[in-house]
């Protein structure tokens, strides 16, 4: 594998950052080319050299986020959910201000529905309908129930400030998953 240059990596980070601040301020279609420009301390050439508009670096840096988060889950296989949610809340918890930015902004469907996606394909892997609780319920119906009320109570911490430490919001999803699943 080839290796990275320090200076496009730094660019990069530089943008990414810049986005995610601008967005506190103001609605991501007011966010200029200029503005990132300006914030990130890189020439507008340096922007279109690694994306083709602010659309494709807000679209890389969410998927970027996804996939981590993925990883996160694909590592955490076969942990109890009360261990895996920990690994995830922390990676909400160091991720903070990336995450309260995406749910908080006028472009948040965006990403909200990216989210719900992704959790709607990992709890997908984990319910079973042919017994227990969830036997004779619609597996869309049970998948995206669950899958929208983990994605609300995220939402919730992150609006909210973190107003629990995110061990204790991993402990409570973790049982309230195992309860439900």
């Amino acid at each position: 594998m080839p290796k990275v240059d320090r200076r496009i990596l730094k660019s990069q980070q530089a943008l990414k950052k810049a986005v995610i601040e601008l967005m506190d301020e103001k609605s991501f279609d007011d966010i200029t080319i200029q503005d990132l420009s300006d914030r990130a301390n890189v020439s507008r050439g340096t922007i279109y050299l690694h994306y083709m508009d602010k659309y494709d670096l807000l679209d890389k840096l969410i998927v970027a986020h996804i996939d981590e988060l993925r990883a996160i889950c694909l590592s955490a296989a076969e942990m109890d959910f009360i261990d895996s949610t920990l690994l995830c809340t922390e990676y909400l918890d160091r991720n903070y201000s990336f995450f309260s930015t995406m749910l908080a902004s006028k472009g948040a469907p965006y990403f909200q529905n990216r989210y719900l996606n992704f959790l709607i394909e990992e709890f997908r892997n984990e319910i079973d309908i042919t017994q227990g609780k969830n036997e004779g319920i619609n597996e869309e119906v049970i998948v995206r129930f669950i899958a929208s009320a983990y994605e609300g109570i995220v939402e919730w911490w992150l609006k909210n400030e973190r107003p629990i430490p995110h061990e204790v919001l991993a402990k409570q999803l973790g049982e309230l998953l195992e309860r439900n699943i």
